[in-house]
């Protein structure tokens, strides 16, 4: 019977891929398989200072590209269902140290308001609701808690480099009245669509830490245990969470390619 409608509707109104722009469907089945084909770990080069360990759920290119473009800038709300099971898929793939207990805390890096208003819409809040609900069917505790907000006024960060986005957005994020309290009540996950140079989640990762204890707001008693080990000289950052004594970690739906073939050599 859906089958039916839906050759109905598209009849009437006309629908394509959002990926790859097949006619009568809104997501075709290899569109949607390929935007979680496999989350990694990712690297941005040069990689920004606090940078937390970052997983990717699928290079940002061609159907991927379309899909999170199409969600973003042309209000195809339905696709928060598929990117979520993405970024899910990428939150598990860094979840954190064996024994960790307490909910995974899904933290969107916010847009501006100037954005938001203008989309009609959070996407990245959107995304992290419906990997929130993904995790919590396979079982995993998550909730969306989102608690940061712009400081100042930033400047649109197409067209600039690396450094220059770190600069644009440095101290540009705060953690909102309340949100320290919140935060201690799980382990952390920074959540975004997507990663280029590192800025934003960098950013986010600062304001998160400059609120709290980190070992406490980021992962917990292993993390606690981790960040005293590395200080001490008895394991090294690699050892303490891949790269970050406090435990901190990431997850998008997408990378630059590059952060995926830098992570492979």
């Amino acid at each position: 019977m859906r089958g039916w409608w839906q050759e109905i509707v598209g009849l009437v109104l006309p629908v394509a891929c959002a990926g790859c722009g097949r006619p009568r469907t809104e997501l075709c089945e290899e569109c949607a398989a390929g935007v979680a084909a496999g989350p990694r770990r990712v690297r941005p080069a040069p990689e920004p200072a606090g940078l937390p360990v970052v997983h990717a759920a699928a290079p940002y290119e061609n159907a991927v590209r379309a899909m999170l473009l199409a969600h973003k800038e042309r209000g195809a709300l339905g696709l928060a269902g598929v990117l979520g099971v993405a970024l899910a898929a990428a939150v598990r793939a860094g979840a954190g140290y064996p024994g960790e207990r307490g909910p995974l805390l899904l933290v969107p890096v916010p847009s501006t308001r100037r954005a938001t208003a203008g989309r009609g819409h959070d996407p990245v809040r959107r995304i992290a609701t419906a990997a929130a609900a993904e995790l919590r069917r396979g079982g995993t505790s998550a909730r969306v808690l989102a608690v940061l907000g712009q400081r100042r006024a930033v400047a649109d960060q197409a067209g600039l480099g690396a450094r220059e986005r770190q600069a644009n957005l440095a101290g540009a994020l705060v953690v909102a009245d309340g949100g320290r309290r919140l935060l201690g009540g799980g382990r952390v996950v920074l959540v975004d669509d997507l990663l280029t140079t590192g800025a934003s989640l960098a950013e986010a990762a600062r304001a998160v830490r400059e609120v709290a204890e980190v070992a406490e707001v980021c992962a917990g008693p292993a993390a606690a245990r981790a960040s005293s080990d590395t200080s001490a000289g008895t394991g090294g950052a690699d050892d303490a969470g891949e790269g970050a004594p406090d435990g901190l970690r990431a997850a998008v739906v997408a990378a630059s390619p590059s952060a995926f073939e830098i992570n492979r050599n």
